[in-house]
């Protein structure tokens, strides 16, 4: 009998060697070629998922979103209480491990990407938007505050909208500085300043 194929598990292998690429020789260096040899697939046979860079690239941007996105959905249908959700959903977006670690250096490397490239344009002004939102509800949580339902929405007052500006800052300097010096800045201390943040957040409310 034929071997029965997974086509979902065989792209999601494809994308996680487009990834192992990215990690070693930039966007420019994840090339078709180089992929399939990491994934250990025929270049035919990479081309019967993905038939242009162009296509390989922006999945595997979208991969990186989707992980990410899952996360933060997951901690946020827990039953656990707001303040423990918020905290949670921040670290959900955090490299914390390994395989968060290589999901931000694709991450980043496409941020470089995005800048050139007016395809990705609408990917990237989408994640822009998504972890704005995602601050907003954390926000939300912490301060006990409807957050909008419809990303884009700002919070109800100036106040509560300046700390979601601040927590995006954050934690896209924490993923940068995660990334970058990973022997300096540990998955502890990550969770040490997502704690500190939040607790800025909510004390605020009873100043």
């Amino acid at each position: 009998m034929p071997k029965v194929v997974d086509h979902d598990e065989r792209r999601a292998d494809i994308v996680r060697a487009a990834w192992a690429v990215i990690c070693r020789h930039g966007i420019e260096g994840a090339t078709v070629r180089r992929v399939a040899e990491q994934a250990g697939v025929s270049m035919g046979g990479l081309r019967h998922y993905f038939d242009t860079q162009e296509g390989l690239l922006r999945f595997a941007a979208l991969a990186v979103g989707g992980n990410i996105s899952a996360r933060v959905e997951a901690r946020l249908r827990s039953d656990d209480a707001p303040a423990d959700r918020a905290r949670m959903v921040l670290e959900a977006m955090l490299p914390l491990d390994e395989e968060r670690r290589v999901e931000a250096t694709v991450w980043l490397a496409f941020m470089v990407r995005f800048r050139v490239d007016d395809t990705l344009r609408e990917l990237r002004s989408t994640a822009w938007t998504g972890t704005r939102h995602i601050c907003r509800v954390v926000v939300g949580l912490s301060r006990n505050v409807a957050a909008p339902e419809v990303i884009g929405d700002e919070l109800p007052d100036a106040d509560l909208e300046q700390w979601a500006r601040h927590l995006h800052v954050v934690m896209d300097g924490l993923t940068l500085q995660a990334v970058s010096f990973p022997d300096r800045l540990s998955s502890e201390e990550l969770r040490a300043t997502v704690r500190e943040q939040l607790g800025l957040v909510a004390s605020t409310a009873h100043s």
